[in-house]
């Protein structure tokens, strides 16, 4: 009878959200937050970025290092910001390409590339232009900063953890509409009015290097 249809209609929708209900009241504010993080990783990177779905059961960290494991001078310079998220990375210098290790340091306010005990460069997320990343499964991140004098240039980094690195920067930034996943190259800016280009391409194994018409391959 068409009433036993609408009943059973009506007390699973009923059912489904009593589900729903009892799954948020169990949720910690811990999980609660991993879920905020993959909503936007969803957003920012689906469909567009080999590696995604391989991510997905993969909890994010709150961070990938102590704030006791930075070096005091470093945490002096920044004392005052409260610091959400560290990251070790790969710098590539913006002229000649060659590989730095680095910290990528996240504040409420600021992304701070460090070397041991100094500061290498603050980019301040409300002056930050852009973050760009391949469709490939490479970690790379270039961060955009604007062209002035107390910018050197953008910031290319290598990080083990992308999904987790760029949703964090996007999330503290409050600028995932700003993050782009690009195919085949992308343009960086090198400083004084000059730029450089990275290209993206498939290989048998991962590397970065600089290839004979000077630009920056990430394979």
């Amino acid at each position: 009878p068409v009433f036993l249809i609408q009943t059973s209609e009506m007390l699973q929708k009923i059912c489904m959200r009593n589900l729903v209900r009892k799954y948020c009241r169990e949720l910690t504010a811990e999980r609660k937050v991993q879920l905020q993080q993959k909503v936007v990783t969803s957003a920012v990177f689906s469909g567009k970025k080999e590696g995604y779905l391989e991510s997905l059961s993969q909890p994010f960290l709150e961070t990938r290092l102590k704030v006791n494991d930075l070096n005091p001078k470093v945490l002096q310079l920044i004392s005052g910001e409260n610091i959400k998220y560290v990251t070790p990375v790969i710098k590539y210098d913006r002229n000649g390409f060659k590989a730095r290790e680095r910290l990528l340091v996240l504040t409420q306010s600021s992304a701070y590339v460090v070397e041991m005990a100094k500061i290498k460069q603050k980019i301040e997320y409300s002056t930050l232009k852009g973050i760009s990343t391949s469709n490939l499964r490479d970690g790379i991140v270039v961060i955009h900063v604007p062209e002035d004098k107390q910018q050197k240039g953008d910031v290319i980094l290598q990080c083990e953890h992308i999904f987790e690195t760029v949703t964090k920067l996007c999330i503290l930034a409050n600028k995932q509409s700003l993050v782009k996943v690009v195919k085949g190259s992308l343009r960086f800016r090198v400083g004084s009015g000059k730029e450089g280009t990275m290209v993206f391409t498939v290989g048998p194994e991962p590397q970065v290097f600089k290839d004979k018409t000077g630009q920056l391959t990430v394979v």
